[in-house]
């Protein structure tokens, strides 16, 4: 599937976002139902993750038209960090400390450098 440039570089983002969203549901949505059997929760997640993959996939099929891997798979893990903590908060009613800000500010300036490109 080949798109115009501008569409494989947003469509991917938003697609990320997405199946971001759903594996933050799979992997820690069941922790709020703690009495629930555990092999009802790994069923659960699965079936949910498996939406998941059905974005994540092509997200990464179209968004390697115009990205190397590496900055494909850096902005999956800034899109997680932001998806997780809005979940973290919305979701789980669990608050953001200064010291879980000040990492995931670190780690998205870290993600910032793989955009910089090759240094000359």
């Amino acid at each position: 599937m080949s798109l115009p440039a501008p569409a494989a570089a947003i469509l991917p983002v938003l697609m990320l976002f997405a199946s971001n969203i759903f594996m933050t549901f799979a992997w820690y949505g069941h922790l709020k139902f703690p009495g629930r059997a555990l092999w009802l929760v790994i069923f659960l997640s699965w079936g949910v993750a498996l939406f998941e993959y059905l974005i994540a996939v092509p997200a990464n099929r179209i968004g390697h038209q115009v990205f190397s891997v590496a900055e494909l798979k850096t902005m999956q893990e800034v899109i997680t960090l932001i998806v997780f903590a809005g979940f973290s908060v919305l979701y789980l009613k669990e608050s953001l400390n200064w010291n879980h800000l000040l990492g995931f500010t670190l780690i998205a300036s870290g993600a910032a450098v793989i955009f910089l490109g090759p240094i000359r």
